[in-house]
C-alpha cells in the first residue's frame, strides 16, 4: 500500500509542476471551506436555522443524530460534581505537566498583552475585554486538553470573566475526564457536552439553557469552523482553525527521518495536511522512503496514508528561493524550517504561516503542548490574513479622541472644509456651532 506513496513526489521540471502543486493547495483548502452552493452548505445553513428557532429543542436533536447521544437540556451542562471528580481521579503526573503547560502559556501571553499599556493622551486606544467567550474543543479523534489551555489561558491573561466550554459527548455519552479534569484546573464552571454546527449556533443566539457569548475561538471539524463563519456578525471568532497542516521547508541539512515523521504527526489527524518543499531531490527521495516505512507502523497506517495521498505532496524546487516562494503561497497553518545555519535567514523571508517553527529541535508538538503561543492557528491558506490566536484577540480596540477648545479651534476650518466636499453639511455644523461662541 505505501508505494502508492509515490504518487505525493513532483518535481519542478515535470511539465506538469504547477497544476499539481495547484491541486494540493485547492485540496487543502477545500478540506477547510464547503463549496459555495453545496449540499453541504445548504445542511449546515438549515441546522444553524433549525437551532436559531428551536434552540435546546433542535440542539437535543442533533446531538443524539450526530454523535448518538440522547441528552435533555438539562443535561447538557457539566455539573460540578463531575468536574470536581474528574480533577481528582487525574493522573498526578499528567496534572503536573498541564499545569507548567498552564503556567508556560500564561507567561508567554502575559508578555505579548497589548491591553496592559493603560496610557493615552488626546487620541489614543483603550483596551476592554471581552465579557463572554465561547471555546470549542474538539472531541472526534481523541481527547484534547491542550486545546482548552491554548484557548483559555489567553483569555484569562487579557482579563475575559466569563468563559464557556463546549465539547461533543464522544466519551462514554459526555466529554474525556481529561478535559474536564484541565477546565476545572483553569476554574472553568460552565462546561456543556454539546459539539458541531449545533453548539455555535447556541453560542452565538443563546438558547434557554445556553446564553450567547461575545466571541467563539477555538478549533474543529469543517462544520465548526464552517458555523463560526456563518455566525460572525452575531458574535466574534478567531480564525478558520480547521484541519491540521504542516509545511515543512528542508535542504540537504535535514534528518529525513525527522522530516517524515514531522510530515506523519499532521496526516494522522484525518484529514490533515503535511508538504515538504526542497532544493534537494536527494532529501525528496530519502523522506519519501522514511515515509513508507514508518507509515506502515502506525496505528492508524490507513487514515494516515490516505490523508498523505489526497492533501500531502513532497515538493522539489528549483532552488531555495522558489522553496520559499512556494511556502508563503502556501500559507500554511505550521511552517517548519529544517535547513541547519539557514533556518533564521530562511524564517526572515516568510511572511504567511499561522506559525513558524525554526531548526530541527522545534517539532510542532512544541508548539501544541508548551511553548507558550496558542496552538490555535488559521489553516486553509486563511494565514494570508489571520493570525494566531493570542491574548490580544480578548480585548476590543477603542478609540480614544479628547479635543479641548483651542484643539478644536486650530482644526475646525479643515474639518469643516472636508464635511462640505461630502455634502455632509449637519457635521460641518456640528464644528462651526462651536466656532460662534
Amino acid at each position: 500500500m505505501t508505494n502508492e506513496l509515490d504518487k505525493i513526489l513532483i518535481k519542478y521540471d515535470q511539465p506538469d509542476f504547477e497544476k499539481r502543486f495547484t491541486e494540493i493547495r485547492t485540496a487543502v483548502v477545500q478540506v477547510t471551506h464547503f463549496e459555495f452552493d453545496s449540499e453541504k452548505e445548504e445542511q449546515l445553513d438549515a441546522i444553524l436555522d433549525d437551532v436559531s428557532k428551536r434552540g435546546d429543542e433542535a440542539v437535543a436533536e442533533y446531538t443524539e443524530k450526530f454523535d448518538g447521544v440522547k441528552l435533555t437540556p438539562e443535561q447538557f451542562r457539566i455539573s460540578e460534581a463531575e468536574l470536581n471528580d474528574a480533577h481528582k481521579a487525574i493522573d498526578k503526573k499528567l496534572l503536573k505537566s498541564i499545569r507548567q503547560a498552564i503556567k508556560n502559556v500564561k507567561e508567554y501571553q502575559s508578555k505579548i498583552f497589548v491591553g496592559k499599556n493603560k496610557s493615552f493622551k488626546s487620541t489614543g486606544i483603550k483596551y476592554t475585554p471581552i465579557k463572554r467567550v465561547g471555546i470549542c474543543v474538539p472531541g472526534a479523534s481523541a481527547p484534547l486538553p491542550s486545546t482548552v489551555i491554548m484557548t483559555a489561558v489567553p483569555a484569562q491573561v487579557a482579563g475575559v470573566k466569563e468563559i464557556v466550554v463546549v465539547s461533543p459527548p464522544r466519551y462514554n455519552g459526555s466529554i474525556h475526564p481529561v478535559i474536564l479534569a484541565t477546565c476545572q484546573e483553569l476554574k472553568i464552571k460552565e462546561v456543556y457536552r454539546i459539539g458541531g454546527a449545533q453548539a455555535v449556533m447556541a453560542l452565538a443566539g443563546s438558547t434557554k439553557t445556553i446564553r450567547n457569548v461575545d466571541k467563539i475561538v477555538g478549533p474543529g471539524n469543517t462544520w465548526v469552523q464552517m458555523a463560526k463563519k456563518r455566525v460572525l456578525g452575531l458574535v466574534g471568532i478567531d480564525s478558520i482553525a480547521g484541519p491540521s497542516e504542516v509545511l515543512i521547508i528542508a535542504n540537504n541539512k535535514a534528518n529525513p527521518a525527522w522530516v517524515a515523521a514531522d510530515m506523519l504527526s499532521q496526516a494522522e489527524h484525518n484529514p490533515g495536511s503535511a508538504v515538504l518543499c526542497t532544493e534537494s531531490e536527494k532529501l525528496a527521495l530519502e523522506v519519501l522512503t522514511e515515509l513508507k516505512q514508518q507509515a506502515e507502523k502506525l496505528g492508524r497506517a490507513k487514515e494516515t496514508i490516505d490523508c498523505l495521498l489526497k492533501f500531502s505532496a513532497i515538493v522539489v524546487c528549483k532552488n531555495m528561493a522558489d522553496v520559499i516562494f512556494y511556502g508563503n503561497l502556501f500559507a500554511t497553518e505550521h511552517l517548519q524550517i529544517q535547513c541547519g545555519k539557514q533556518s533564521k535567514k530562511i524564517a526572515g523571508k516568510i511572511k504567511n504561516a499561522g506559525a513558524i517553527f525554526i531548526g530541527d529541535y522545534s517539532p510542532v508538538a512544541v508548539g501544541d503542548y508548551w511553548a507558550g503561543p496558542s496552538h490555535t492557528l488559521p489553516t486553509g491558506t486563511s494565514a494570508r490574513f489571520f493570525s494566531a490566536l493570542s491574548a490580544n484577540d480578548f480585548v476590543k480596540a477603542t478609540s480614544i479622541i479628547e479635543y479641548d477648545k483651542k484643539k478644536l479651534a486650530e482644526s475646525a476650518e479643515d474639518i469643516i472644509r472636508l464635511a462640505e466636499a461630502e455634502g455632509l453639511d449637519a457635521h460641518a455644523r456640528s464644528v462651526r456651532i462651536r466656532q460662534q461662541e
